[in-house]
């Protein structure tokens, strides 16, 4: 028989109740120790049964977060030992390859992305997606102490908020369905609910791409950012059935001798390509730190409506569960916003004027990125902005 955990968490006690004979997979096995330890962890705080393979997805996100917001930082200091050495990677330089710092950051980064890829076949995609803001914690933190880039007193409660809501979504997060065979990842994503969502998904890209990118792309930034966002919400249902598919396998049931496994991984690539495609336009279009936001928000809440309505996430939970872990997700959005507009406010007490003069360079950045009108002059050193026909 297959091995059946349940776990019952009580203030003052706990227990694990097993039945069948152990015969999980080589990285469930790996997993258990840190398994045990989070269960100390958070037995004083839950009072209802949690699955382990919410604990073994949590442990992976937890990973992925820390990998990838540690890349940021390996990445970023062999670029400037690169750069100082060469020519800049914004200048068209690739001195960055010759540096040993840089690929360690680069590993880094493919560490993390594996570690979340594994993260969607043990647990929902609500717990697994809004942990990802985890990743701007670890970066920021870093970046304090070997970037000096000083952190704002706004950037430390941003960070305390994404935790506080990343811990409300770990507390109340629904458990993983049980899924025997990628035939029944294949039976969800055919329902008529979710043929409907990926229909309408299909529809709003075209239309997106076809008649408003021409005219609005370079302009409004939701555009760029929302195929990115519906198409990533299609990418991670792949991901979440593709690292189900390979959790199977390893454990002893092949799951690549069925066409739904192999057609699954192709509308990967493709929507992974998609996505990336899009998202570079977005990012060499507009400001990364208004980029950064809008999409985790986008695509994190088109990613969780993708998983409820073809997983069914909400079918089992109350509506103080639902309520609180919406709760959780606003707080994660919330700290997330309020840690990138801190960067500007760093942006102020770095600048070597200073004051008021950094404060309107910062206003007239602010500026270009959300209007499509150039015809603006500043002089800084009398510290007062000039409109030229603004709205004309």
């Amino acid at each position: 028989m297959h091995l059946e955990k349940k776990i019952f968490l009580q203030p003052t006690f706990w227990r694990i109740q097993r039945k069948g004979q152990n015969q999980s997979s080589n990285l469930s096995r790996t997993l258990t120790s840190w398994t045990e330890f989070c269960y100390l962890i958070f037995s004083p705080f839950l009072m209802e049964e949690i699955s382990s393979d919410n604990i073994h997805g949590l442990i992976l996100a937890l990973a992925s977060s820390i990998f990838i917001g540690s890349s940021f930082i390996i990445k970023k200091k062999g670029l400037m030992k690169a750069g100082a050495s060469g020519t800049r990677a914004g200048s068209g330089g690739h001195s960055y390859l010759k540096q040993p710092m840089w690929w360690v950051g680069m590993i880094s980064m493919i560490l993390g992305e594996i570690a979340n890829f594994a993260a969607y076949a043990f647990a929902p995609a609500i717990l697994v997606t809004p942990l990802g803001a985890l990743s701007i914690i670890v970066s920021a933190v870093l970046a304090h102490y070997f970037l000096d880039e000083r952190m704002h007193i706004f950037g430390v409660v941003g960070c305390a908020l994404c935790l506080v809501g990343s811990t409300t979504i770990v507390l109340h997060a629904p458990h993983e369905t049980l899924i025997s065979s990628v035939k029944q990842v294949w039976y969800f994503a055919t329902e008529p609910g979710f043929l409907v969502y990926a229909s309408i998904v299909v529809v709003v890209v075209g239309i997106l791409i076809y008649h408003y990118e021409p005219r609005y792309g370079h302009t409004h930034l939701v555009i760029y950012v929302g195929i990115c966002s519906l198409m990533g919400s299609l990418t991670v249902m792949c991901v979440k059935a593709v690292g189900i598919a390979i959790k199977l396998s390893f454990s002893g049931h092949n799951q690549f001798i069925y066409f739904e496994t192999w057609f699954f991984t192709l509308l990967l690539l493709a929507f992974c390509l998609m996505q990336l495609n899009y998202l570079n336009k977005a990012l060499d279009t507009f400001n990364t730190n208004v980029v950064s936001p809008v999409y985790y928000v986008m695509f994190t809440t088109l990613t969780i409506l993708a998983s409820i309505i073809m997983f069914k996430d909400w079918d089992n939970q109350s509506g103080a569960q639902i309520a609180t872990e919406l709760c959780g997700f606003v707080t994660i959005l919330c700290g997330t916003f309020l840690l990138h507009k801190t960067k500007d406010m760093a942006m102020v007490g770095s600048h070597p004027q200073g004051g008021q003069h950094s404060l309107i360079m910062i206003l007239y950045e602010n500026l270009e990125i959300f209007t499509p009108y150039h015809n603006l002059k500043i002089d800084v050193g009398l510290s007062t902005i000039y409109f030229i026909d603004f709205w004309g």
